[in-house]
């Protein structure tokens, strides 16, 4: 027991040495962390009261769409565009577990790989056709990243790796590891329903520990289900603009595209 004793008090004792031999992973402009704000659906309040609101604070954010949502206000997404928005994907039929009852008839449960994989194509297919833009990362409808039950239950996280730079997740705890991250898998934490002070404090563990914070919401209005605060963005966007707060604020695809080439540039060195 002793023994377990004192090998376990030096190994703690060494872990902050180790950890003082790492060097900050290196963000653009020597920023501390970095941040990106990402919405699903294709909403309308997106387009009409979200747009505005990130254009007036310069804010690049990422929108997972759904083609027939979209086609409901095609120039609005075009405008994103230009503005220097990013577009993704979030499949065609939007399937998720049929545990959910609006899934019932889209369920998970009952997919396979091939039709999950046709979902998807389709969908990319649609979306370059009505923006002219080939979405570069995907967001799992509901977080869900598997078809079939029990023993034929398969994961299609392969499928997304194959096709995007990034896979973002839904309903995640905590902040990503530049160093680590399986940018198939991307951890992202819910924005809807909270005011800026409960965001705060992931934010600040995050330029803490130098990671990457995505964050994850569906309407934006003043109140609502599902819906992210146009309050709440309201202090969260110039908060996020403030040079002295230390985040690069850019768009998922965008942020992926960086760590990879990071560890590329990273690889080439050893």
């Amino acid at each position: 027991m002793k023994l377990f004793l004192s090998v376990t008090l030096l190994i703690a004792a060494a872990l902050p040495a180790f950890a003082a031999d790492v060097p900050p992973f290196a963000w653009p402009d020597g920023k501390q962390a970095a941040v990106s704000l990402s919405w699903d659906d294709a909403r309308d309040s997106q387009a009409t009261i979200g747009l505005p609101l990130l254009d007036k604070y310069g804010i690049k954010g990422t929108f997972f769409i759904i083609p027939e949502n979209a086609e409901k206000q095609p120039g609005e997404w075009k405008k994103a565009l230009q503005n220097g928005h990013e577009i993704g994907n979030h499949t065609l039929d939007h399937p998720c577990t049929g545990n959910l009852d609006f899934a019932a008839q889209k369920a998970l449960e009952d997919y396979s790989l091939e039709k999950i994989n046709d979902d998807i194509t389709t969908a990319n297919k649609q979306i370059s056709a009505l923006l002219g833009v080939t979405p570069v990362s995907f967001a799992y409808p509901c977080g869900n990243s598997w078809v079939g039950r029990g023993l034929d239950t398969r994961s299609f996280i392969p499928l997304i790796a194959a096709q995007f730079t990034v896979g973002r997740l839904w309903h995640c705890e905590g902040a990503n590891n530049p160093r680590i991250v399986d940018l198939s898998q991307v951890l992202a934490n819910e924005l809807d329903g909270k005011t800026f002070e409960e965001v705060l404090p992931l934010l600040e563990e995050a330029r803490r520990t130098g990671k990457w914070m995505v964050l994850g919401g569906h309407e934006i209005n003043k109140s609502g289900n599902q819906t992210t605060w146009t309050a709440t963005l309201e202090k969260l966007l110039p908060y996020l603009n403030d040079p002295k707060n230390g985040f690069w604020v850019a768009p998922v695809g965008t942020v992926g595209r960086y760590i990879r080439d990071a560890r590329k540039v990273q690889a080439a060195r050893k």
